[in-house]
């Protein structure tokens, strides 16, 4: 090994700088100057180390998958533990639905339950949107043969929409549960304080009428009741919103602006009378 005094040393670390410099310079001017030249050395350069690039590129790409399999699997694991966890929490709720519906099955066996039988329901497909009296209301177009009555509930595939306010012989009109015309009696499923859902001809319609004590609360769920006999007890209505104004609405399950398809559900209920059935006063004459 050949030892190189200090001062030696010094310099030569002193003018590697400008030496690698001028080299770098004189390989951009010998470029310019001779352009062949330069691609066959940069070819060749190239041919020199493309064994060396082939050679460490195996062990990088190695390197990257398996880097990328160990982050999979932490992925993995975070995934499995979740999965554990929510099949527990499913396990949970499964003994606890089973052990309900078996006591449901002996409070029905002691009460001698009779269950209701299914609604009849036809299938009507909307054809138009507004019209008529109503500001919020759906045209259907039904089949000649098709029995459809005032009073029939419509829901579509989420939830209530409305009801069956006339009837033709070839069209019936829904009026929305968003019509500043209808009124609806509901309940509140976890509390059962029961209100009246009224349209305000907006995409929300709103609670009133509650019990005093029975505020509603924020996320409960509303069905229908059976106050009036004229809608079951039990649909699927919607949520309640609270305003920033402080009023409460009820975001419905239904797609009320873009109804397609609608059932029309015959509950069997007398509580929507025919025209002809309101007393009327008898006008009085001149005096």
């Amino acid at each position: 090994m050949i030892r190189l005094s200090i001062p030696l040393r010094q310099a030569l670390a002193r003018l590697s700088l400008p030496v690698l410099i001028a080299v770098a310079f004189g390989t951009m001017l010998l470029g310019k100057a001779d352009a062949l030249l330069a691609e066959r050395a940069r070819i060749a350069l190239a041919d020199a180390l493309a064994p060396f690039y082939a050679a460490f590129a195996e062990p990088a790409h190695a390197v990257r998958e398996a880097v990328a399999d160990l982050q999979q699997l932490l992925v993995l694991r975070e995934e499995n533990a979740r999965l554990r966890e929510e099949n527990e929490r499913l396990r949970r709720w499964q003994a606890a639905a089973l052990a309900l519906e078996t006591e449901n099955a002996l409070l029905r066996r002691q009460l001698d339950f009779v269950p209701e039988r299914a609604p009849a329901f036809h299938t009507a497909r909307v054809v138009a949107d507004g019209g008529g009296v109503y500001a919020r209301a759906v045209l259907l177009s039904i089949p000649a043969d098709m029995q459809v009555r005032r009073g029939q509930i419509a829901l579509d595939e989420r939830g209530f929409a409305g009801r069956v306010t006339e009837v033709g012989t070839r069209s019936a009109r829904v009026l929305l549960a968003t019509d500043m015309n209808s009124r609806i009696p509901v309940t509140l499923e976890g509390s059962r304080v029961r209100a009246m859902l009224v349209g305000t001809n907006g995409a929300r319609p709103r609670l009133q009428h509650w019990s005093e004590g029975g505020r509603p609360a924020e996320g409960a769920r509303v069905v229908t009741s059976a106050e009036g006999v004229a809608f079951p007890a039990g649909l699927p209505v919607g949520v309640v919103r609270w305003t920033e104004g402080g009023v409460a609405e009820v975001e419905l399950f239904a797609r009320t602006d873009r109804l397609d398809v609608v059932r029309l559900f015959d509950f069997g209920l007398g509580g929507i009378l025919p025209p002809e059935a309101i007393a009327r006063p008898e006008p009085r004459g001149r005096r």
